[in-house]
């Protein structure tokens, strides 16, 4: 439910398979496992000849940039008219090595599944080669491939002027971060983007970094910043959502009140601060629910997520 007093969302119908790629896909990508892992990896296809193969079940693999990491799964819906609004996936993890993308592969097929294109982005994390400053600047030229590569393998079906971004957990931080980046100083990682979202809608993300680590003593973040508070404090400024509002567009942030995890306060103090800003922000509340439940598509609380992406989708553009 919602906080902020809306009524609920109607959920728009999910449309069927058409192409038998898809329903090879669905078979191989069977035998789900329960818990923060809900599905297995889809299959990915890379062939690059003719038009884009990729389709809600069998993503297009594109990489962003030189590294093992620098890749994303582009998933594009079998119906509809091009170009086709985008929501940037971004999977959580605690900024670390042991999870990836394939955590978000199911939410990313749903939403596809619904007329929208979906670009679940992989980033470097920390012992991978990421953390400070790697993995924010892995964000923004994920997000700012949107522009040339992603574009180009496309085929040109994407329309870059209704971009949304969405994330769980550490992803929705940097979700959350990515519609803010066009706040910060010109010297930071991510500064004067080409790409900016039209909205973000944040699962159980963590916003104020040092919060999270002088109350919640998050190790997390330590790792992610390569320090504390006061021993690198111009990084958490950076680096905290919550320091660059107000980010001018529509925020959501949904969070479960039997989240032990990351501690709904995260989101009840990020939505105060952008409402008290001036922005259009809308905290939701989600009883019984914990911090794995968003990746379970199947879960009330992944169909809260969704009915919001969807719903700022139709509104917003």
């Amino acid at each position: 439910m919602s906080t902020d007093g809306s009524r609920p969302i109607p959920l728009p119908a999910v449309s069927r398979r058409r192409a038998l790629a898809a329903v090879v896909a669905v078979f191989a990508a069977a035998g789900c496992a329960a818990g923060e892992r809900t599905a297995a990896p889809p299959s990915v296809v890379t062939t690059p000849a003719g038009p884009p193969p990729a389709t809600p079940d069998a993503p297009l693999r594109i990489a962003y940039g030189p590294g093992p990491d620098h890749i994303g799964d582009l998933y594009l819906p079998e119906r509809g008219a091009a170009p086709y609004p985008v929501v940037v996936m971004v999977h959580g993890g605690g900024w670390s090595q042991w999870r990836d993308l394939a955590d978000t592969a199911a939410n990313s097929t749903a939403l596809a599944r619904h007329g929208v294109a979906v670009w679940n982005i992989e980033y470097r994390r920390v012992r991978g080669g990421g953390g400070w400053p790697s993995t924010l600047a892995d964000a923004d030229d994920a997000v700012e491939a949107l522009a040339t590569v992603v574009q180009e393998r496309s085929g040109h079906r994407l329309d870059l002027e209704r971009v949304h971004v969405a994330g769980h957990s550490a992803g929705g931080h940097l979700a959350a971060w990515v519609a803010g980046r066009h706040t910060l100083p010109p010297t930071a990682p991510g500064a004067q983007p080409r790409v900016r979202p039209r909205s973000a809608t944040l699962m159980a993300g963590v916003f104020d970094l040092e919060l999270a680590v002088t109350r919640g003593h998050d190790a997390f973040v330590r790792a992610l910043l390569d320090g504390a508070p006061d021993e690198v404090p111009d990084r958490y400024r950076i680096a905290s959502p919550i320091a660059h509002l107000p980010v001018g567009i529509r925020i959501d942030a949904l969070h479960g009140d039997a989240d032990q995890v990351v501690s709904i306060e995260q989101s009840r103090r990020y939505i105060a601060a952008a409402r008290a800003a001036g922005d259009n922000a809308h905290m939701h509340e989600l009883p019984g629910v914990t911090h794995a439940d968003f990746l379970d598509v199947g879960s009330p609380a992944w169909a809260a997520a969704q009915r919001v992406i969807l719903h700022n989708i139709d509104t917003l553009d």
